[in-house]
């Protein structure tokens, strides 16, 4: 028959080009199999009667299946036949046969789950030749001795061989592994899986069976439990991976062989692979500390994702038909990222088959892989100030790809790897091969470098939460080297804790964090809160107007150099995803850039749709600006929008926007001057006079140093020393003038302590909006959008819905600092105070007395009319602006002039509620209206009866919030003019004023 004598050729082929030995096979990469498309993968029964017939069925028993299901591991029957004894190919085929079937039914009782899947996955047959029946029983008894199914077949001498002759040897079926060790290691690793007697360690056989319910590729594997096993094996694990991990993929194949259900689970085209986790000790490592000894080992890292391509096909194997011959043939490919241990192959396919036959390839029968390529970059929080940041490239395949995106924090395990590439230099491209990660952003902190806090830690932050400053406090000691700027340290203190982010269950999205934007004149330490900023929150990126662009700071799509295709690269705002943006030269940048993060102050995602990729990324960060007025400094007689000249749709997305001026005042000149100087007299403990101080770049370039000191958690003290050299921006040095003073020092919370003030803040519950702050935050909403405004006072941005968002973001982050469940009423307020300071600027009208010194030259003081006192009076209530020389020519040094002394004199004599001589003398050098000082009395005294009724001395920043509660925008005082009052009122024995504190008499 045609199909006999096809199967005889077969055969014969296979034993002239085979070599002989039992682990030897066909080591060609081009293998060849003749199909019978519609052929059963089971050897039948019923042709046990007739050589021919059976040997016929089973030389042609490899389908479609088992071509296609080349990533599976093969199990192969080795058939071993014996050429001295002068068999025709008929008769070689059906001795093989009947081996087949003596295998068949020995594994039908021994071992059932490899007999199904044999009949599952085909039954690829390796022939080979032996020349005596000693070599013969050798290889039987070897086999038999490795506990391998071995079946020799005795001829009953029906043709011209003799009786009782042995033919064929059947070796198998078996799993194709490597070697003896490769076996060995495989089978102390299935046992590893499942040994379930270790009370600690994970059940692996029920993650297996959740792996398979979920219809998942990847059995995650702690090494630790490993090394509690078989302490040599994950030493050789981390050493030589790629002896271990084809092991341990296979010894986890023979357990979902055994586990899986064939009416649930479908195990065929699928690569099964272990993922590790756990503690790698010195093999856990960054991108800036990856050294050639790391090349060929497990490691472990963290970091950034800053790249990532698209996802591409890889070919593993290509199957290809002869028309001709009607023949299938495969060939496998293995690239430098291959694990298997083999060299790597040719990458060109075939296109004609040993005959010079045309080949066509069958795409559809192919195994391809996912393949994906992605940079991850050292965390910024981690990276030495002054240098780049290091990354490296990673490859992805089969189910790792996808799972991150750029701008995720991840803890990534791989194999180190060079892929040469080196050219004359000697060099070589590294890349790691991923084996499992691990996304951070998912982890409480968003995988940002948290601090360890002890147990004294959070008492003493439970503790100082029970006061009724904490908020002043915690505010007073951000910066304590920046003088002022009060109100601008308490929303920056907001800002670091934030409010409370919803993601309702429509999918909206709303934002929690707080954005600030400071406007005002050169060198009013706009920058150097930005620079506090850096220092102070856990993830922060800076970035300025000119040296950044829209995508810059957004998201970039580039082209790979290598492959030449398009992939995503994260910008500045994406990598601070859960941190904070400092953008220092807001106005710097152009129109076009600045639309671009508009998007991400309110959505606080990225979208791209451009070069073929359409994706989103988060960029959950807040943002916090400096800039300069459109004219260079402010100009006071101007709208706040014509000296911003930002548009409304951007400001609108900032919560906040300060107006810093630089007024000129004498008392706050000669207080800034002092400060300044006390701090270029400051020499750091344990420096003298003269040396230079070394900066402390305060980064371990050891991942392991690092660790252990944060693992070990020591206790921060809460307070520091108060030292007036640099903390004379919180209250001015102590004064000889009153010992009790001098003994009352401001306390000043030190910078480690508020940072794990902070992230204790943030870890905690989001407070509960309660009735009460709810209906003050709708009134404050509602009397802002529809009261007019009073006097010159302007809206520095426009008022719109994100305003009450505005409200109760500040409100929320508020109750986070004073560690409260519940937003209350008191925060709202607290909330209304900033957003009314940072939201009205008064708009100043021009001097009219300047005009008539321009035309009319000098006048004399006694020359001025009861009008010009008038504008006198206003001009003295009024800042000074640096820009007008006028004014410094009128500024004096320490006394007012007469003139102004006359005017106040003339406002005074009107008033009948000065309640002594002196303290209206006081309150006039002083250049107070006594109205003021009147309205301060009242409400002081109110509040030493009620509220500080058991304090005897308070802080001047207490009293002038307390003070300006409930009080009209227009009526508010600021802590320049609440000082002035109380000077005044000390000079009149009614209270004492000291270092920032009041004392009651």
């Amino acid at each position: 028959m045609s199909s006999n004598s096809q199967a005889g050729l077969v055969v014969a082929v296979a034993l002239v080009s085979a070599t002989i030995g039992y682990w030897a096979g066909i080591g060609s990469s081009l293998k060849y199999t003749n199909i019978t498309p519609k052929q059963s993968p089971a050897p039948s029964a019923k042709g046990e009667g007739s050589d021919n017939e059976d040997s016929d069925e089973e030389h042609d028993d490899t389908n479609l299946g088992e071509v296609k299901a080349g990533m599976m591991e093969e199990c192969k029957l080795v058939l071993v036949v014996r050429t001295d004894l002068g068999m025709t190919k008929g008769k070689i085929a059906a001795q093989c046969g009947h081996a087949t079937l003596a295998c068949y039914k020995a594994l039908s009782a021994a071992n059932p789950t490899l007999l199904r899947h044999w009949e599952r996955f085909g039954q690829p047959k390796i022939a080979l030749k032996c020349d005596s029946e000693e070599e013969l029983l050798l290889l039987q008894a070897t086999a038999q001795s490795l506990s391998l199914c071995a079946r020799s077949i005795q001829d009953a001498g029906r043709t011209q061989i003799a009786a009782g002759s042995r033919t064929v040897l059947g070796i198998g079926p078996e799993p194709n592994l490597p070697d003896d060790i490769t076996r060995d290691r495989a089978r102390i690793l299935q046992e590893f899986l499942e040994d379930t007697s270790r009370p600690d360690s994970t059940d692996y056989i029920a993650e297996i069976d959740n792996m398979l319910r979920l219809d998942e590729t990847r059995l995650v594997v702690n090494i630790d439990d490993l090394r509690d096993y078989n302490a040599e094996h994950a030493v050789g694990l981390l050493r030589q991976p790629h002896e271990y991990i084809p092991a341990f993929d296979a010894a986890l194949l023979e357990r979902v062989k055994i586990q899986y259900d064939t009416e649930k689970h479908d195990i065929s085209n699928k690569d099964y692979h272990v993922g590790f986790r756990g503690s790698f000790g010195d093999h856990h490592v960054s991108p800036r500390t990856l050294r050639a000894s790391h090349i060929g080992k497990m490691i472990s890292l963290e970091g950034i994702v800053t790249r990532c391509s698209l996802v591409r096909p890889k070919m593993m194997r290509s199957v290809h038909y002869c028309e001709k011959t009607s023949t299938f043939y495969k060939c496998d490919y293995r690239d430098g990222t291959s694990l298997s241990g083999q060299g790597p192959t040719s990458t060109i396919t075939p296109l004609a088959d040993p005959d010079g036959n045309l080949l066509q390839m069958e795409v559809g029968y192919s195994t391809f892989r996912d393949h994906q390529r992605i940079s991850i970059q050292e965390m910024p929080e981690r990276a030495p100030p002054g240098q780049l940041p290091r990354s490296v490239d990673v490859i992805m395949d089969d189910d790792l790809v996808d799972k991150c995106k750029p701008g995720d924090r991840v803890t990534l395990v791989g194999v180190y790897r060079s892929i040469g590439g080196g050219g004359g230099s000697g060099g070589f491209r590294t890349l790691i091969l991923a084996n499992n990660i691990v996304l951070l952003s998912t982890k409480s902190g968003g995988g940002i470098a948290q601090t360890r806090l002890t147990d004294t830690d959070i008492r003493n932050i439970n503790k100082l939460a029970q006061k009724r400053n904490i908020v002043n406090l915690l505010s007073t000691s951000l910066a304590p080297s920046i003088y002022g700027h009060d109100y601008i340290k308490r929303a920056i203190l907001l800002l670091l804790l934030g409010g409370a982010e919803k993601n309702l269950s429509n999918g909206t999205h709303i934002r929690g964090d707080i954005n600030i934007l400071m406007v005002g004149d050169p060198s009013t330490a706009k920058s150097q809160l930005l620079r506090f900023v850096l220092s102070t929150a856990p993830l922060a990126i800076a970035t300025t107007g000119r040296g950044s662009s829209g995508v810059g700071l957004t998201a970039a799509v580039t082209t790979d150099k290598e492959t030449g295709e398009r992939r995503l690269e994260a910008g500045a705002m994406v990598l601070a995803d859960r941190g904070v943006v400092c953008i220092d030269e807001f106005d710097k940048m152009s129109d076009v850039d600045r639309v671009a993060i508009h998007e991400v102050m309110e959505q606080q995602t990225v979208t791209i749709a451009k070069a073929g990729i359409h994706t989103s990324l988060n960029a959950r960060c807040s943002v916090i600006a400096a800039a300069n007025p459109i004219y260079g400094q402010y100009d006071v007689h101007k709208d706040p929008h014509k000296n911003i000249a930002l548009p409304d749709s951007l400001l609108s997305r900032f919560d906040l926007l300060f107006v810093v001026t630089d007024d000129v005042e004498e008392n706050r000149d000669r207080k800034i001057a002092d400060h300044v100087l006390r701090m270029h007299r400051y020499i750091p403990p344990g420096h003298e006079e003269g040396t230079p101080v070394n900066e402390n770049l305060s980064q371990s370039l050891s991942v392991e140093a690092a660790a252990t000191a944060n693992a070990s958690g020591t206790t921060t003290e809460p307070f520091e020393k108060y030292d007036p050299l640099i903390h004379g921006g919180v209250a001015p040095g102590p004064s000889s003038r009153s010992t009790r003073a001098a003994a009352k020092k401001p306390e000043i919370l030190s910078i480690p302590f508020v940072k794990k003030y902070i992230q204790y803040a943030k870890a905690k519950p989001a407070p509960v909006l309660t009735k009460g702050a709810a209906d003050w935050i709708v009134q404050v909403y509602a009397s802002l959008r529809n009261d007019e405004l009073e006097g010159n006072n302007k809206k520095t941005s426009p008022l719109t819905a994100r305003t009450l968002e505005t409200l109760i973001r500040l409100a929320t982050a508020h109750a986070k600092a004073r560690l409260s469940p519940k937003v209350e009423e008191r925060d709202a307020m607290a909330a209304e105070e900033i957003l009314k300071f940072a939201l009205f600027k008064e708009v100043l009208k021009p001097e009219r007395r300047k005009r008539r010194k321009l035309n009319t030259g000098a006048a004399g003081a006694g020359g001025q009319s009861d009008e010009e006192d008038g504008s006198d009076d206003e001009m003295e209530s009024a800042p000074q602006r640096m820009e007008i020389p006028q004014q410094q020519q009128q500024q004096q040094p320490i006394t007012v002039s007469k003139d102004k002394a006359d005017g106040i004199n003339g406002i005074n004599g009107s008033m009948g509620d000065e309640p002594s001589s002196s303290a209206a003398q006081e309150s006039q050098a002083r250049g107070v209206a006594p109205e003021r000082v009147a309205a301060f009395r009242t409400r002081l005294a109110r509040l030493f009866q009620e509220r500080f009724a058991e304090e005897e001395a308070i802080p001047i920043e207490s009293v002038v919030e307390a003070v300006n509660e409930g009080l009209p925008v227009d009526q508010l005082f600021g802590r320049i003019e609440a000082s002035e009052i109380a000077e005044v009122m000390t000079a009149a024995n009614e209270i004492m004023l000291s270092d920032g504190i009041i004392y009651k008499l």
